[in-house]
């Protein structure tokens, strides 16, 4: 498993960084990315908090630790400069939660998320055909996810992204221990959506080029 969307007590989520570390580890994961919630009034704590773990992840054996952050509800004017400047604080990666339709996220996210240049485009909801081209060609992954909710328009983001060739990442958006998936969990979601076992393993092997260029070959 590789997971680049998880959550820690640095936003919303129920365990220490080192705890969820520890869990997503004893799942099978091979890498996991910490993305704490930020807007403009918490990126530099959050981000200085996940990078004093980055200090120390040798340590953690036998797992990859990917310091990011997710871009949360914030104006989507102010979305560029915020992937820009959460990339000057040292996040490794960056997602932007996109339009899910269960939440009121602002109208004109999921653009300029993609026009930022975001690694990852969270739970983008009913997605445009154009964002998906968009995001084809500027390398914005769009997200499959197991969360409860967000997951319901998992068919239609996985259906444009197939037609168009836009890449696709497996995420759990995990905010408890509960939210970690196995390897088959992850594969059902993935059928679930309308894809196979073989977009499963491409996803995967994306996943993990993805997760090279941001931590380095030696990953």
């Amino acid at each position: 498993m590789i997971d680049l969307h998880t959550h820690t007590l640095f936003s919303d989520g129920e365990l220490l960084p080192s705890e969820l570390v520890r869990r997503a580890k004893a799942k099978g994961y091979r890498v996991i990315g910490i993305s704490d919630h930020v807007d403009p009034t918490n990126i530099e704590m959050v981000v200085a908090g996940i990078l004093r773990l980055k200090k120390d992840l040798k340590n953690y054996k036998g797992i990859t630790v990917v310091p990011g952050v997710e871009i949360t509800h914030s104006p989507r004017g102010l979305i560029k400069e915020m992937i820009a400047f959460a990339r000057k604080l040292g996040a490794s990666y960056v997602v932007v939660h996109g339009e899910t339709i269960v939440e009121p996220v602002e109208k004109g996210t999921n653009r300029a998320a993609i026009e930022g240049k975001a690694d990852i485009l969270a739970h983008p909801g009913l997605i445009t055909e154009e964002d998906v081209v968009m995001a084809k060609k500027g390398g914005t992954f769009l997200e499959i996810t197991s969360r409860k909710g967000h997951s319901l328009t998992n068919g239609h983001v996985a259906r444009l992204a197939k037609k168009i060739g836009a890449r696709l990442i497996l995420n759990t958006d995990s905010h408890s221990p509960s939210d970690l998936i196995h390897s088959e969990d992850a594969k059902r979601v993935v059928l679930g959506a309308g894809l196979s076992l073989q977009d499963f393993a491409k996803m995967q092997t994306d996943a993990m080029e993805l997760v090279k260029r941001i931590t380095g070959p030696e990953t």
